[in-house]
C-alpha cells in the first residue's frame, strides 16, 4: 500500500514542477527576475546573465502539493506511523518552507531591489537559526527526545545539548546545500540521489510518512532538471536551495539518523569545507589560494570539466554515499 502512495507523490511532485517551468519561466522573464552573475565567478557564466531565478518555486510547489495530497491520504487509509512521525513530516515541511521563504526574500532583494548580495549574513543567519529553533520547538513540543541513533553504536542521548546542536547542525547543512548551488543542475542533482535514499531508508525503518515526502522531494528535483539541467532556462535561486536545504535536514532529522548525513551529503559538506578552506589558507599565506576557485564546483571548471561531466561525477559521488548510508541503516541499526 506504501508504494502506491509513495510512486503517487513521486509523480504528482515531477509533474506538477515539470509543466509549472512552462509557464512560470516565461512569467519570471516577464518581471525581469533576471539572475545577476558575480564578476568573481567565472568568466564564462557572464553569458547566464539574466536568466530567470526563483524557479526553486517550482518544486516548492510541486512538492508541498504532493505531500499535503499524499501523506493525509495514506494515513487515512493505513494508519502505521506514529504522532510523533506524523509530527516529524508536517514540521520538517514547515522547516523546508520557512528556509525557502527566507530563500525568497534574499533573491527579492538581489533581483527587485539590484542589490547582488541579497541579505547581509548576519540577517540570513538569525532568521535561519529562527526557522531551525521554530522546527525544534515543535518536536519538543511535540514529544520529542534528545536521543539520536548512530549506526552499530545504538541510540545516545544527548540532553539538552542536543538542541541548540541540532540548531548549529541544521543552520550549517542548509548553508552547505546552499552553496552547492552554482551550476547548471548540480544541487537538484545532487539532492534527488539524497531525497531517493532517505525514502529507501524510511522504508526500512517503516517510517512511510517520511519516505512519501523524501520521494515528493526528489520528484521535484528531477522534474526542476528538465529546466534547470545545462544549459539552465531557469535557476532556483536562493528559494529553491535553501528550500533543499531544510528539506534535507528534515528528513535526516525526520527518521532520527541525522549521523547520515554525513555519508548522504558528502557532496554538501566537500562544497562548503571547500569555502572554509579556501579562506583559512588565504589569510595564513597573506593572499594565496588553495583551490583555483571555490566551491569545489568551480575549482573543478577551472580545470577544465564542464558542468555535465561535474553533475554527472558528484551524482554519482553522492549515489555511493547513498550507498552508504542504506548499509549503515541495514547493518547499524
Amino acid at each position: 500500500m506504501s508504494g502506491l502512495w509513495t510512486l503517487l507523490a513521486a509523480g504528482i511532485a515531477f509533474g506538477v514542477t515539470a509543466l509549472l517551468g512552462k509557464w512560470m519561466i516565461p512569467f519570471l522573464h516577464k518581471l525581469h527576475f533576471g539572475q545577476t552573475i558575480r564578476e568573481e565567478g567565472p568568466q564564462w557564466h557572464q553569458k547566464k546573465q539574466g536568466t530567470p531565478t526563483m524557479g526553486g518555486l517550482m518544486f516548492m510547489i510541486g512538492t508541498v502539493l504532493a505531500v499535503i495530497l499524499c501523506v493525509p491520504l495514506f494515513y487515512l487509509n493505513v494508519q502505521e506511523d506514529t504522532l510523533l512521525q506524523k509530527t516529524h513530516v508536517f514540521a520538517g515541511l514547515g522547516m523546508a518552507l520557512l528556509f525557502g521563504l527566507i530563500g525568497f526574500l534574499d533573491d527579492y532583494i538581489k533581483v527587485v531591489k539590484k542589490r547582488n548580495l541579497g541579505l547581509t549574513a548576519i540577517q540570513k543567519l538569525l532568521l535561519q537559526f529562527l526557522a531551525a529553533g521554530a522546527y525544534l520547538a515543535v518536536l519538543a513540543i511535540s514529544g520529542g527526545d534528545t536521543v539520536t541513533i548512530i549506526p552499530f553504536f545504538g541510540s545516545l542521548d544527548l540532553g539538552w545539548f542536543y538542541w541548540p546542536l541540532s540548531a548549529v547542525v541544521i543552520v550549517g547543512v542548509v548553508n552547505a546545500v546552499n552553496l552547492t548551488d552554482g551550476i547548471d543542475g548540480l544541487n537538484a542533482s545532487v539532492t534527488f540521489f539524497v531525497g531517493v535514499f532517505f525514502m529507501l531508508i524510511a522504508s526500512l525503518l517503516n517510517m512511510y510518512g517520511m519516505s512519501i515526502f523524501a520521494v515528493a522531494v526528489a520528484g521535484g528535483c528531477l522534474g526542476f532538471l528538465l529546466w534547470n539541467f545545462n544549459p539552465a532556462k531557469v535557476f532556483m535561486g536562493d528559494t529553491g536551495s535553501l528550500f533543499l536545504g531544510g528539506a534535507v535536514c528534515a528528513m535526516a532529522f525526520g527518521l532520527d539518523v541525522p549521523i547520515l548525513m554525513l555519508p548522504l551529503g558528502v557532496i554538501y559538506f566537500v562544497e562548503i569545507l571547500s569555502v572554509v578552506l579556501q579562506v583559512i589558507y588565504f589569510k595564513l599565506t597573506h593572499g594565496k589560494r588553495l583551490f583555483k576557485m571555490s566551491p569545489i564546483h568551480h575549482h573543478c571548471e577551472m580545470c577544465g570539466w564542464s558542468e555535465v561531466k561535474i553533475c554527472v561525477i558528484f551524482g554519482v559521488i553522492t549515489a555511493i554515499g547513498g550507498g552508504v548510508a542504506l548499509l549503515l541503516t541495514i547493518f547499524g541499526l
